[in-house]
This record gives structure tokens, C-alpha cells and sequence, in this order.
């Protein structure tokens, strides 16, 4: 039976798998060893390479459901990535060719309704093999490349997010047919009911697979893509900041002409304001262009700034 409290780092680890045997083959997902005696949950982590933090955050969610704010930048996305990359192993490679050997040994093969069974479990099989596939396909290569700094323009967890399905259906279709339209007597029956709770529980097993992907992975994904972009801007800045410096110098006219673009004045009423005519104003932004290689009024905009042609504070919202 679960016992509903948060774990800690200084809890035991032993305390923690008796209170809780289902966290059994999360245990294996984290790449986490048996045999670990009375260790605390830190040490077990320290010593086994798991970040702590993140697999405190995943068992809490999985036994009492607490959730972390979305804004919880604190979770290892490489942590995740590797337990949900080793869960599809285990379900794929293991659980469900289980579960279909113990189907066959429980069911009566005579009976022409047990063939459509099997066929039903094979047509599941197919179809969470497929989902965990494109996963392991679109959604863990991405990330992978998010935690090497680059960033796609193509994909993004959103897409992901969007299109991820609940794939528990047929799994509550199957049992339900099972319960309801296949009686056995004496040992058959034990069989196939060992093998109905073995149903259940991997149902279970699915359904929090694919919320701790919704509700912590793709969060933290989400975090991990701001954190590039931000990087990104911020590495852009510096580059036309250290481009412009190397430039040939802008003239004190053009500084003038700079600073009424960034404040939205047009071609006629710089030239108005300045006592030029537009012919030369256009001359000298063609001149500003190519010196700063800069392109657009928000460019131009963190350019004055940057060299306090301007009071930022003008600009804030």
C-alpha cells in the first residue's frame, strides 16, 4: 500500500521501495541498482549518477501526484530523457511480449473468440509500439539537441505536446472483453486472472508514463527551449555590438539620423528636423545600413541603446 507523504533526500531509499514496491522498475528506468542497504536517497543518487532532485521530483509526482511548477528549472532534462528512454525499453521489450505469452498460456487457442483477442492485444501492441517509437524518433532527438545548444525551427515541444494521445484505450478494451465474455473454471482461470491484474497494473504503469512526459518533461523541454533563445538573442546582441565596433565609424550625422528612426520620425521629418532634404537622409541610412549591417528599426533600436544614444528607459513597456 502506498503511503502518502513527500520523500527527501535523507530518507532512505529502503524506506521509500517498501512503502512504495510499484517504484520497483522506476528504480531500474533511472538506471538505479538493487542492493543499496539502508543509503539514504542522496547517497544512492550521488553514488549511482542520478540526479537527485529529478528523481525525488518524478516519484513524488507518480505516488501522491505533486507537481512542480512549470517554472521549476531545477529538473535534469537529461535525467528524464534517459528514464523515459529506458521506460520505452522496458515496456516494449519486455512487458508486452509478457503479457502476450501469459494470454496465450491462459487462453484455450480452440476457441475462435480468443484468436480476435490475441489479434486485439497485437493491434495495442502495434499501436504503442508505434507511439513510442516516434517519440524515441522525433521528440528524443530534438531534445538531445537542445542540451548540445542547438536549437530547430522546424520542431519544438508544442508540436509534440499537441499531437501526444492517450494510448490506454485498448488496453481497458481489452480487459473489459476478457472480464465480461471469456469464464474460466479451475486453473485457466487463475491464469488469466494473474494476467488481467498484470493488465491493470500496466494500464496504470502507461497512464503515468505518459503524464510524468506531460507534466514534467515537457515543461522542462520548455524551459530548456527558452533558455536557448535567450542565449540566442543575447549572442546576437553581442555580435552586432562587436560587428558594429569593427565597422568604419558612424559620423555624428548619422548618430543624429539613428536617433530619429528610433523614434518612429519618418524620412521627411528627419529631413525636416535636421534641414536636409530627404535625398540625403536616404543617403545616410543606406550609409548606416552598410557600416552596422543592421537591417530593421529594432536592430537599429538596441544599437542606440547599447552605445547610449538613447535612454533605454524610453523604451521601457
Amino acid at each position: 500500500m502506498k503511503r502518502m507523504k513527500l520523500y527527501e533526500a535523507e530518507d532512505k531509499m529502503i524506506d521509500l521501495i517498501s512503502d512504495n514496491h510499484s517504484m520497483l522498475q522506476g528504480l531500474g528506468a533511472f538506471g538505479i541498482r538493487l542492493g543499496f542497504g539502508d543509503k539514504t536517497v542522496s547517497e544512492i543518487c550521488h553514488e549511482q549518477g542520478v540526479d537527485c532532485y529529478t528523481f525525488l521530483t518524478v516519484v513524488n509526482f507518480l505516488i501522491n501526484g505533486y507537481t512542480p511548477k512549470e517554472t521549476d528549472d531545477k529538473i535534469s532534462v537529461q535525467t528524464l530523457l534517459d528514464y523515459l528512454r529506458a521506460s520505452h525499453r522496458y515496456f516494449l521489450d519486455f512487458q508486452l511480449p509478457s503479457i502476450r505469452k501469459k494470454l496465450e498460456e491462459s487462453l484455450s487457442q480452440s476457441d475462435k473468440l480468443v484468436v480476435l483477442i490475441l489479434r486485439l492485444y497485437d493491434e495495442y501492441a502495434h499501436d504503442i509500439r508505434l507511439h513510442m517509437k516516434y517519440e524515441e524518433k522525433t521528440l528524443f532527438p530534438y531534445v538531445e539537441a537542445l542540451l548540445k545548444g542547438e536549437q530547430k525551427t522546424d520542431y519544438n515541444v508544442d508540436i509534440f505536446s499537441k499531437h501526444h494521445s492517450d494510448t490506454t484505450g485498448k488496453f481497458h478494451e481489452l480487459k473489459n472483453i476478457i472480464i465480461k465474455y471469456l469464464p474460466h473454471d479451475g486453473l485457466a482461470n487463475n491464469q488469466l486472472t494473474a494476467t488481467l491484474f498484470d493488465i491493470y497494473n500496466n494500464e496504470e504503469w502507461l497512464s503515468n508514463h505518459s503524464n510524468v512526459e506531460e507534466v514534467l518533461f515537457v515543461p522542462a523541454i520548455r524551459i530548456l527551449e527558452q533558455q536557448l533563445k535567450t542565449d540566442d538573442v543575447s549572442a546576437r546582441i553581442s555580435n552586432m555590438i562587436s560587428n558594429a565596433d569593427s565597422q568604419e565609424a558612424i559620423s555624428e550625422r548619422e548618430k543624429e539620423i539613428i536617433m530619429c528612426l528610433v523614434q518612429g520620425m519618418s524620412n521627411k521629418e528627419i529631413a525636416n528636423q535636421l534641414f536636409i532634404s530627404v535625398n540625403t537622409v536616404i543617403t545616410h541610412r543606406r550609409n548606416i545600413v552598410r557600416k552596422l549591417q543592421i537591417h530593421s528599426l529594432a536592430g537599429l533600436t538596441i544599437y542606440a541603446i547599447a552605445n547610449n544614444l538613447i535612454d533605454k528607459r524610453c523604451f521601457t513597456a
